[in-house]
Formats: C-alpha cells, structure tokens, sequence
C-alpha cells in the first residue's frame, strides 16, 4: 500500500508515539539505593569500598549509580542507616574506627566525622541506630587486659546530633561501656556478634556467645550456656532488663526486631535455628513456645520486612535465603513456599547479610562475601515468597560484608496498606 504525503507523516507520528510510550514503560525507576561494603577497593589503598546501586522500581534488578566510596579504614563488618535515611555509619574492624557518612537525595555519600577507638582497647562488631536517631548502639570486642578487665565483649551508646555527627560514649557509671558479663561466669570470654534496637527505642540487645563454652576446635574452660541475648531497657541510659542475660542457642549471630515491638528474632549458626522471643515488660524475654524453628545451614544474618509480616535468613553454608511468614498473633514463623515448592532459595557464595529495601518492602538483597556480588530477590507481599531479580547476580568489591538502603525520593510512604 502507498501512502500519500499527509498519510505518510501521519504514520510517522503514530509509530513516533508508539516508541515513546514503549520507551517509557521501559523507563527505569529508582526506588532504592543499596549499599555494599567490601573488605578492599579497586585501587592500592588498604581501605574498603562501599559500591552504590540503584534498584528499579519494578524488578529489582540493581546497576552501579557512582564509583567506590572509601570506607575510611580497613576489614568494615557492620552498617547502618538512619530512619530520616540521611546518615550511614559504617564499622571498620581492622581499623578500629567508626565512620559517618551524609547520604543526599541521589544516594550520594560524603563522609563527615570519625570515631576511633584504638585508644579504647576495643573493636567494633556490629552496629544499630535507634528510630529517633539521636544514639548509635555499638556492640564492641573488648582487648585482652584492658583497663584490668578481662577480654570480651561489651556495649557502648553514642549520642548523635542533629546532624548525624557521633558523640562521646554516654557513661555507666565509671565507664564508658556496658560489659557484657554472664552471671557466676565473669572471667568467659564473651564475643559479641550483632545488636538491635526496637523500633519503640526502648529495648536494646546484644546477641553473643560464650567462646570459653563452645570454642570448636579448641579447649573449652566453661560450663556456661554458650549462646547469650544480653536486653537492656533504655530512656536515662541503659538498664539491664530483668534476667538478662537470656540463653539463645549455640553461637547466635544476628538478630531483628518486629516492627510492633513484641518479638525478637535470633540466628544460630552452630544448630541451624531461627530462635524467638517475645518482649515482656522491661524488655525481658521469654522464647516462643513452639521454637526453635529450622533455617538452612549457617545462617549468618536475619532481617524482617517493613510490615512485619515476613523474615528472611541467609544460610551462609547452604549459600541461600529461608522465607517465613509470621503469624502476627502469637509471632511464629512458618515456612514461606515458593512456587518450586521449596522454602530456601539460591544466592550466590555464601550470603552472610540480609536486607529488605526501605521503600516498598518488595525486594530482598544478600551480600555474598566468596561470590564477591549482591544477590536480588522480589518479594510477593502476599505470601512472602521470593523469586530471582532480573539479571541477579550482581558483582561487587572483593568479600562484601555489609548491606544497607535508603529509599529515593518520597518512596519509602508509598508503603502498601494493610
């Protein structure tokens, strides 16, 4: 067929409006930006890097945003993020220091001031910032010797201002820490391995193990219970909570808190369990009736989404995440299907952190530190079950450790209501 000349630019104006509409809905869309923390950079400096992503909107899939960013010192282990998304503190363990980074619009990171603790005697391990962002809680290896004490481990509050910037540890009484200390069993070695903080700001923990109890492949000197939660209420400074410390398994190593403030959620590496609490008053706990409950093999971290609905496990062995969806009730969590009919699903190499982006609550990341990548999953919010983002996985710095997210833009109140 042959077209005249206004039929001709009139066929060339339709196809013109078909490309852009097509060109638009494959527009990519910002939802988050994702932080990894790899234990060395591209270039010769000792420091580590944080690579920056973006996530789309619709599946997931993650692309480089800007270059490495210097974690400001070397082996970094732990982040976190405040709630107004705009501060990002970073712990670098070899360097014995604690980094704060400013975080713009545009997931741009700035560093801004430093905390070091070499004079301290101590190395941080893992970090956690309370909702209202005025303290970043710091769960620390105390050095053999230190100030006449034995080594172990211990917990500091550090208030932040206004701006984000870390301030001098607040005080208990004639220190500057809480030790972490099992009744009858002072002189244990106690080694911390991950702390959290309720979303309420009044209940703090500390997950442990006791390495003078469970020290495989070495001599053991305790008859103590090897795995500890250590509670702690807080409002005037920190509180021991009632019959803290609490026993959690073998070797915990990480642990989340529910969005309500009635649960509490603990990995142990050494048995393959998902332990639960719930929350008594002065934030004491007492474990879930019907726990422990089974994860893969190894699971090194835990993060529940934003509505409290689901929990997600990376199993650090088995190099996969464990889906549980949570009957709000009573707090149990129960195996989330997938379509395969399984529960777990793959990552690359050993996954040894976990995250659920802060905008949607639609997507769930790993850090796999032998992979050297990120991992990408979306989540269904119906049924808490995960399929692979497009184009997962994604490379990274050598040995990632570390995740974190802010939303972009006004996302993060386009949370779906229930």
């Amino acid at each position: 067929m042959k077209l005249n000349k206004p039929g001709q630019l009139l066929f060339v104006s339709l196809a013109g409006l078909v490309a852009a509409a097509f060109l638009a809905a494959c527009q990519i869309t910002t939802i988050d930006y994702v932080f990894v923390a790899s234990s060395a950079g591209s270039g010769s400096s000792s420091d580590g890097a944080i690579d920056v992503f973006a996530a789309d909107s619709q599946s997931g899939a993650l692309r480089p945003v800007q270059g490495s960013v210097a974690t400001g010192g070397a082996q970094p282990v732990a982040m976190a993020v405040t709630k107004n998304y705009q501060n990002l503190y970073l712990a670098n363990q070899a360097s014995n220091n604690i980094v704060h980074f400013a975080v713009d619009t545009n997931g741009n990171l700035s560093k801004k001031d430093v905390l070091s603790l070499s004079s301290e005697g101590t190395t941080p391990v893992a970090l956690a910032v309370n909702t209202a962002g005025d303290h970043l809680y710091v769960a620390l290896a105390r050095h053999p010797g230190t100030g006449g004490q034995v080594a172990g481990g211990v917990l500091a509050a550090f208030p932040l201002s206004s701006s984000g910037a870390i301030g001098s540890a607040e005080s208990n009484g004639s220190l500057d820490y809480w030790p972490l200390v099992v009744p009858g069993f002072e002189t244990d070695l106690i080694v911390p391995t991950g702390v959290v903080v309720t979303q309420n700001d009044r209940g703090v923990y500390v997950t442990t193990f006791d390495q003078s109890a469970y020290n495989p492949g070495g001599s053991t000197t305790s008859t103590a219970n090897p795995g500890w939660v250590f509670g702690f209420s807080a409002g005037s400074g920190l509180n021991p909570a009632s019959g803290s410390p609490f026993k959690a398994g073998v070797k915990p190593t990480s642990a989340t808190a529910d969005p309500t403030n009635r649960f509490v959620y603990v990995t142990d590496f050494a048995s393959n369990e998902l332990i639960g609490f719930s929350i008594q008053a002065g934030y004491s706990l007492n474990f879930l009736v019907n726990g422990p409950f089974k994860t893969g093999n190894e699971p090194q971290s835990v993060a529940i989404d934003p509505r409290g609905k689901f929990i997600y496990v990376a199993n650090a062995l088995d190099s996969s995440v464990s889906a549980y969806a949570i009957d709000l009730a009573t707090g149990t969590p129960s195996s989330a299907l997938n379509t395969t009919g399984s529960a777990t699903n793959s990552t690359d190499t050993q996954p040894v952190s976990v995250i659920i982006d802060p905008a949607l609550g639609r997507f769930v990341y790993t850090a796999n530190k032998l992979g050297n990548s990120v991992s990408g999953f979306r989540l269904d919010p119906n049924t808490g079950t995960l399929a692979a983002a497009q184009g997962t996985p994604y490379p990274t710095g050598f040995a990632p450790t570390a995740l974190a997210s802010v939303p972009h833009g006004q996302h993060s109140s386009q949370m779906p209501a229930e």
